[in-house]
């Protein structure tokens, strides 16, 4: 019996006792103890269990910036790194989901200007590693609670078209009180435009004669993100 289990153990790839060291480091230590190609290690585990996945994590790493942009990445894209096949592309994005989920959720169990860190993080992983524009709308109520979330428009790399009246009829539609509006950028740099900036106000003097407060305008990217009204930018 000992026999064969030793040679049952010469025979297992070298990448086992790897990976059951790297598991022992996240249970003991969280995400925190890994850095970001270990951690999607992790998840390459289950794609691929009978492959040394370290070098096609370091690739991706390399090729697309981060953890999160790995993830984030359209599944065209990291179809282009060799090894990313179907079932890597999966993996990956279900977990960009779950993280979706999991903020959402987060987002929908109390009142918005309460846990306003949630509804920032929220933001980040929902839209900060798009490659093109997204304007989002957070319809709330009376109480400040969500009654929806949702993306109003998509656009090109550079340029996100906003009809401030469409935004407002939407809210009416809803008998919301109040919005968030959201959108990203894709350059990383969530720096406010004179465009940003100017869409905001027109979307406030559309809404308040209606009764319905525009609480605040967050810009995200990859480098951060910006509030409008923590600018001063709108009143």
């Amino acid at each position: 019996m000992g026999g064969k289990k030793d040679e049952g153990l010469e025979e297992a790839p070298h990448y086992h006792g790897h990976r059951d060291r790297l598991r022992t480091r996240f249970c003991e230590g969280g995400p925190g103890a890994l850095a970001d190609y270990e951690l999607l290690e992790l998840m390459l585990f289950r794609a691929l269990p009978r492959r040394d996945v370290k070098p096609l994590a370091k690739i991706l790493i390399e090729k697309f910036g981060s953890f999160a942009e790995v993830i984030s990445a359209p599944p065209a894209r990291l179809a282009e790194v060799e090894g990313a096949g179907e079932a890597v592309i999966t993996e990956l994005k279900i977990v960009e989901a779950s993280a979706h989920y999991l903020a959402r959720g987060k987002v929908r169990a109390r009142p918005v200007l309460s846990s306003w860190n949630e509804v920032l993080e929220y933001c980040r992983a929902a839209m900060a590693f798009a490659e093109k524009g997204h304007f989002r709308v957070l319809f709330l109520d009376k109480r400040n609670q969500l009654i929806a979330d949702e993306v109003q428009q998509t656009g090109t790399v550079d340029h996100t078209p906003v009809y401030p009246r469409e935004v407002v009829k939407r809210a009416l539609e809803l008998s919301a009180t109040a919005v968030v509006l959201v959108h990203n950028h894709p350059s990383g740099d969530p720096t406010p435009s004179r465009a940003d900036i100017q869409m905001t106000k027109s979307i406030v003097d559309v809404a308040r004669p209606l009764g319905i407060e525009v609480h605040d305008h967050i810009i995200v990217g990859k480098d951060g993100h910006a509030s409008l009204k923590g600018l001063k930018l709108i009143p």
